[in-house]
């Protein structure tokens, strides 16, 4: 269902507004990820980098083992080396800034940073089109969510 009368931005804020917590903190994963899907390529590296500067040592242990399903080498659970390895990643190298986005908003939200900063900061950036798909995406979680979630 097209929404024509609203910028889809605007449409992915009033649904976030509309739901439950649960909801709304995968809503704004999905933000994550849409806009991660949106980086140029010669951006990832940096974006990366900026992920996993303030992870602590539990989440940087948890991205290494990912690191380490995909035989990359022996990986090391600290960002000098997590950042070095990066771009050997090739076609995992969006998941893994997915990954690290996931944590630093895991823990932006322990520390009390509201998702709609996370909104704020993430939906201006994404293309039209990621945002029409996100948008599609919103209403679904809206509709699992008011359709008998343990919200």
């Amino acid at each position: 269902m097209p929404l024509c009368f609203i910028e889809p931005q605007d449409a992915i804020r009033v649904i976030a507004d509309s739901l439950g917590r649960e909801a709304r903190r995968q809503l704004v994963g999905e933000v994550v990820r849409a806009w991660v899907d949106d980086i140029p390529e010669q951006e990832l590296s940096v974006h990366y980098a900026k992920a996993i500067a303030d992870l602590d040592e539990d989440d940087l242990h948890l991205l290494a083992a990912w690191h380490a399903s995909l035989e990359v080498g022996q990986p090391i659970p600290n960002t000098d080396f997590l950042v070095g390895v990066f771009p050997s990643l090739g076609e995992n190298r969006r998941e893994a800034l997915k990954i690290a986005a996931g944590f630093r908003g895991e823990e932006a939200f322990q520390a009390g940073v509201a998702e709609d900063q996370a909104l704020d900061t993430v939906l201006p950036r994404l293309s039209r089109e990621r945002a029409v798909d996100l948008a599609n995406e919103c209403i679904q979680l809206y509709m699992w969510d008011r359709l008998g979630s343990d919200n």
